[in-house]
């Protein structure tokens, strides 16, 4: 069954052993952030960490509850995060129906989708304290991260785990995603959505049409509306129906005190309120995920109305940096998720890895099913046009039969198998954001490598030599006298 909230998560942790608890009182800035970096940084990302007693609030600060393969898992309630993609796959392969038979047959399917559309609360969690008056940020023991972070005006506290929901203003659709707070004082924050991102192309068209911005941030929900809000999804695809597809459960959906925005009613706070078009203010720097500061730059303002929280409210956080961190474990569920989906455009793709020390968009391996001559830079072509690949500074594809899974033995198939001189593309193109290489900001040089196995088409005017490999026989043999030599 899917988690109800926040806290029946953590309560599987903590009955797992998978949650390590500190009595004595911490500090948010800063101190918070040292512990969990070296939890996330110890074998196979330590534990989530339950903070009880926080300097200057009464409020409790979980962190690092994704931080392992283990725990991404039992988020998302499957066995392997694969199982996700399987699920995927299953619904994708379906064939478009001819037949009259063919349509009523696939009416339950159809039924049990619509089972995982968002559906109206009737009670909601998030609104037990309501706080309209006086709303004060202050109050909540939001973190701060690394000694450069915010301005020296202020305190360079960021809310790292919010949900941020917005309305395109032309369709009426929601969106929802994860962009960092910056909190400036009480009722005043940075809203860092880069241009790429959803969040900012509504924000674009409200100040098209010189329109105040209706907006809200919600802090802490169960784990797969949490991940869901990360996940790189189609402008079309509603991230709550999604998390509703993740939970096989539907979300609970709660309108905002202040406006028409929803927000899901297991949330432990929800931060109402309003952006005007044109309003901007310096946000950051920040230690961001690179492992390196992120410039202060101009993002917009986020004016808070309404603060509404849970009576026992606890407060969730995530620490970024060098890797490994624990979004380096939401990074790898979102590579095994969204595998299929990339299948779908190209289907020649067998696997992806992502690594983590590339921290998601500087490095990507690829392995292919090579059918002609050119097939793997048209790869390298096709995945630069698409969504988020369109960031990747460096693409490498290799061999069907190379598990890129396997960086070792990838990194031998790729050094023996390339000519630099004909197997290397570099083309200029948009960069993330975050991007600290290039000579301008968000556009740079991007990298593909074909390390696939070359014919004569391709140039190549020699037979490619055979990788070696013992005789089966003679394995068997050794396998079944490796005790008679001793070992």
């Amino acid at each position: 069954m899917a988690y109800r909230d926040l806290r029946d998560f953590i309560g599987t942790l903590d009955k797992k052993g998978l949650l390590h608890r500190i009595k004595v009182e911490v500090d948010p800035v800063l101190e918070i952030a040292e512990i969990t970096d070296r939890m996330c940084k110890s074998p196979k990302g330590g534990k989530a960490l339950y903070f009880e007693k926080v300097k200057g609030s009464s409020y409790p600060v979980v962190t690092n509850m994704f931080g392992s393969f283990e725990r991404m898992c039992l988020a998302l309630e499957v066995n392997r995060l694969d199982d996700v993609a399987v699920r995927i796959e299953e619904m994708l392969n379906q064939a478009p129906p001819k037949t009259l038979f063919e349509k009523l047959s696939m009416l339950p399917k159809l039924l049990e989708f619509s089972k995982y559309l968002p559906r109206t609360a009737r009670n909601a969690a998030c609104q037990e304290i309501v706080e309209r008056d006086n709303p004060d940020l202050g109050k909540f023991p939001i973190i701060k991260c690394w000694p450069g972070d915010g301005q020296p005006t202020d305190e360079g506290r960021f809310i790292t785990l919010p949900m941020v929901f917005t309305r395109d203003p032309l369709t009426g659709r929601r969106n929802c995603g994860m962009y960092r707070i910056h909190v400036y004082d009480k009722t005043t924050t940075g809203m860092h959505w880069h241009i790429h991102k959803d969040g900012a192309r509504h924000y674009d068209r409200y100040k098209d049409a010189e329109k105040r911005m209706q907006a809200a941030i919600a802090v802490g929900s169960d784990p797969a509306v949490i991940y869901a809000a990360s996940a790189p999804l189609p402008e079309s695809v509603d991230e709550m129906l999604f998390a509703g597809f993740l939970r096989r459960s539907p979300v609970e959906m709660v309108k905002c005190i202040t406006s028409d925005i929803e927000v899901p009613a297991n949330s432990e706070l929800v931060i109402e309120g309003y952006l005007q078009p044109g309003e901007m203010r310096t946000e950051g720097p920040f230690g961001d995920h690179t492992g390196f500061y992120s410039a202060a730059d101009y993002y917009p303002v986020f004016h808070v109305e309404c603060i509404t929280h849970r009576k026992d409210l606890v407060y969730p956080a995530t620490v970024v940096g060098k890797p490994p961190m624990e979004d380096c474990y939401m990074g790898k569920a979102t590579e095994r998720i969204f595998l299929p989906l990339m299948k779908l455009d190209f289907p020649e793709i067998r696997d992806i890895n992502l690594p983590m020390e590339g921290v998601f968009h500087n490095a990507a391996l690829i392995s292919i099913r090579k059918s002609y001559p050119g097939h793997a830079k048209k790869i390298i072509h096709g995945l630069w046009g698409k969504g988020q690949m369109m960031f990747a500074k460096l693409l490498v594809i290799v061999d069907e039969d190379v598990d890129v899974q396997n960086i070792s033995y990838t990194a031998w198939r790729v050094l023996n198998n390339v000519d630099w001189k004909r197997d290397v593309v570099v083309a200029d193109g948009p960069l993330d954001d975050l991007d600290h290489a290039a000579n301008w900001p968000r556009y740079g040089s991007k990298m593909g490598v074909d390390a696939t196995r070359k014919t004569k088409e391709e140039g190549m005017m020699r037979e490619w030599p055979q990788e070696l490999f013992m005789a089966e026989e003679i394995k068997r043999l050794v396998d079944n006298r490796w005790k008679e030599y001793g070992f």
